[in-house]
């Protein structure tokens, strides 16, 4: 059985950035070995900015006072959480390029890499989860 968690986050709202960091710092507080590849929309999760301003879906407003009242950590703090547990970043290179961004635009720590680089950490990892 693997020891390492792949996770790959291609979507950029409130509820991913949950789903994607929920698992993650789990995973890595079992003593798992944990990756997450953010590209397209998935790389606001860590933009320095884009963080601060995720959306919550239509109709769904009513979870922000429902996470305030259960005490669940907000985004930023969710981040850092998950390099302190040693959740490894992988920033899409294509995608950034594509947007327009640099390193320096996302949070200090991540590393840069393709799909092969993912792909290189992920081929023996089990789960590989997407989000």
């Amino acid at each position: 059985m693997s020891n390492k968690v792949a996770i790959i986050a291609a979507n950029g709202g409130m509820f991913d950035a949950y789903k994607v960091f929920n698992i993650a710092t789990a995973a890595a507080a079992s003593d798992k070995e944990v990756a997450i590849f953010f590209t397209f929309e998935g790389l606001n999760l860590i933009h320095k900015q884009g963080m601060h301003a995720l959306e919550m879906p239509a109709g769904k407003e009513h979870f922000a006072e429902g996470f305030a009242k259960a005490n669940v950590p907000n985004i930023p703090d969710l981040v850092e959480m998950a390099q302190d547990l040693g959740v490894k970043f992988i920033a899409c290179q294509m995608t950034m390029d594509v947007m327009g961004l640099t390193k320096e635009d996302f949070v200090d720590g991540i590393e840069v890499g393709g799909a092969v680089t993912f792909l290189e950490y992920a081929k023996d990892a089990s789960p590989t989860l997407t989000f």
